[in-house]
């Protein structure tokens, strides 16, 4: 069986990733692709993995093209669409250049606002204010029941999560198919020319410790909106979000944060990344021969 080629966008500009990089060891680019490639692997075919940057000015694509590739995918991202900034149009750009291309495309959080407002969408400040650490109460909707890219899921579910803006308006030919009280667009499928779209709000492809490392980095942040009242308390936050990445068995540390079993279990996780690469990659692939 041949190996797959997916390409991994970067949400961030160099200052953004830069300082990602600082904390957690890898970029997010980085680190969506050793997931890819494991998740992959557990698929039982190779992936080569390519990192393109959007948000850079004067970036280009690895293979001066999209045409060698099985798949796309776009990381987080700390910039915000509706402030319409270089770095953020630039990648609703190369988003509408991968529906163009037909190729199967998925994004977690940033990928899913730039997939929507490349479509038609609109993205905005939510309201309800940030949503931070872990997304609770996930719930397919009627549309997503059936749908395959949360085949296993059960109908309610946490997630890692963290974001300040929303899908505020859908774009035409869009398909909501998991919602939560905070945000409205948990995760939804938009169809756009040949292309189809596969996204989620929150992050299936998070450790807890790469959890831990970004909310260290928001920590200011997260005292100012009241998320915690002392730097100590937040401190303690990230300390058990990494004991648990060392040990999931931890089931003091998981009653003490309130995190399900099945988000402890890496594989669960990291269902609807699994979904799209088997779902749309694999037969993608297979279909042209590369797999």
């Amino acid at each position: 069986m041949r190996p797959v080629r997916l390409l991994v966008a970067e949400g961030n500009p160099p200052k953004m990733r830069e300082r990602h990089a600082a904390v957690s060891g890898r970029t997010p680019s980085q680190f969506y692709a050793d997931v890819l490639a494991m998740l992959a692997e557990d698929l039982g075919v190779t992936a080569e993995i390519d990192i393109c940057f959007p948000a850079d000015e004067g970036a280009n694509l690895p293979g001066g093209d999209l045409a060698g590739y099985d798949g796309v995918a776009i990381t987080g991202s700390g910039l915000n669409l509706w402030k319409a900034e270089p770095e953020s149009l630039a990648q609703v750009e190369f988003a509408r250049a991968v529906y163009a291309s037909g190729l199967p495309f998925f994004g977690s959080c940033w990928g899913l606002q730039v997939a929507a407002v490349a479509a038609g969408g609109e993205v905005k400040l939510n309201p309800q204010g940030r949503e931070i650490g872990i997304a609770r109460s996930i719930r397919i909707t009627d549309a997503g029941r059936g749908h395959p890219l949360h085949a296993d899921r059960t109908e309610v579910f946490d997630a890692p999560a963290i974001h300040s803006d929303e899908v505020a308006v859908l774009p035409p030919n869009a398909t909501v198919t998991a919602t939560n009280e905070l945000c409205a667009v948990q995760a939804a499928e938009i169809r756009h020319g040949p292309g189809v779209f596969w996204g989620v709000q929150f992050h299936p492809e998070y450790t807890f410790a790469e959890l831990g490392g970004i909310l260290t980095r928001y920590t200011p942040v997260m005292l100012k909106e009241g998320f915690f009242r002392e730097p100590e308390e937040a401190a303690r936050y990230v300390s058990d979000l990494v004991a648990l990445d060392e040990g999931p068995e931890r089931k003091d540390v998981a009653w003490r944060l309130g995190i399900a079993p099945s988000v402890l279990d890496p594989k669960i996780r990291r269902t609807e990344l699994t979904n799209w690469l088997r779902s749309q990659v694999l037969r993608t692939a297979s279909a042209r021969g590369r797999a």
